[in-house]
């Protein structure tokens, strides 16, 4: 079977948005429906999958709040459930940076649309930023790209303080995921003082999904947060898995490592795994095992 998996996010003034965090679990739930759905004050983030008509639902369901009539969602599939349960949860920030004071509903860098970026990355006055982590970036990035080698998304406004001046990076193109990440990178740059700020719309999954491989300038595959670990162009489930113990995507090279053990380690962690915690692992893969055989 397949399923459908819908990607959204909006910021939005949402005071109310503890109010709606039973209503709106109780609907996906009903409608078979598994994934993450973040509500902040901030607004909404959430990747879901279920049935297509069941997404609809759910889809149609939000945009009865006149605030979320206009929700955009970029849609993939996968051949299972990629995730266990649904979740609604209340946060501080649908997207973390840690610093409130930027708020993209006041002012975010100009939009490009994927039929635009490879013309703007390929200028060479264009500084361009992959906002994401480090273990995403190493499993594709945009040719040309900046890795600034965050561990999380917090250490992006120290990443720019330390590397780049507004004075002297006058053009600057970021890109994310999905989008998100860069709503507020922007929205920081902008406030640092620099005046051409530019990012990827619909992020890099709406980059693969509408320009042909033989014309696109990514390199890789890129990394989602759910069991597919990674996808490829035109949104196919990608070639990594996930490693067990650290969480890092792991390629079929990894896995022919010394350093691999299936669920416990891989090259990525290998060296900083304490015995009790290889232990722990072992332990966790034998029940886990147990359990199957069981069921």
């Amino acid at each position: 079977m397949t399923y459908t998996v819908a990607t959204f996010y909006k910021f939005i003034p949402f005071p109310d948005s503890a109010e709606k965090q039973g209503r709106i679990l109780e609907y996906c739930q009903n409608h078979q429906i598994k994934g993450t759905i973040l509500l902040s004050h901030e607004g909404i983030n959430g990747t879901i999958a279920g049935t297509a008509d069941n997404i609809e639902a759910v889809l149609n369901y939000l945009r009865q709040d006149e605030r979320l009539a206009d929700l955009e969602v970029k849609y993939s599939t996968a051949d299972n459930f990629p995730f266990e349960r649904i979740k609604v949860r209340l946060k501080k920030e649908i997207v973390t940076l840690g610093m409130p004071e930027v708020n993209p509903n006041e002012q975010v860098g100009t939009y490009v649309t994927p039929e635009q970026w490879n013309d703007l990355i390929k200028d060479e006055e264009t500084i361009v930023i992959d906002t994401r982590n480090n273990y995403e970036v190493d499993i594709g990035t945009f040719e040309g790209a900046i890795n600034p080698q965050t561990q999380s998304f917090r250490e992006f406004p120290d990443y720019v303080q330390q590397n780049l001046d507004p004075n002297k990076h006058k053009k600057i193109a970021m890109f994310c995921t999905g989008g998100i990440r860069c709503e507020k990178a922007t929205s920081f740059l902008l406030k640092q003082g620099f005046s051409e700020v530019y990012h990827l719309k619909g992020g890099i999954l709406k980059y693969l999904e509408e320009v042909p491989e033989d014309q696109s300038l990514w390199q890789g595959e890129c990394f989602v947060f759910d069991e597919r670990v990674a996808v490829k162009h035109q949104l196919e489930t990608g070639s990594y898995e996930m490693c067990l113990g650290c969480g890092h995507p792991i390629s079929e090279q990894d896995k022919t490592s010394n350093k691999y053990e299936e669920g416990v380690s891989c090259p990525h962690c290998y060296d900083s795994l304490t015995p009790e915690k290889m232990a722990k692992q072992r332990e966790k893969q034998r029940q886990l095992w147990q359990k199957k055989k069981t069921t």
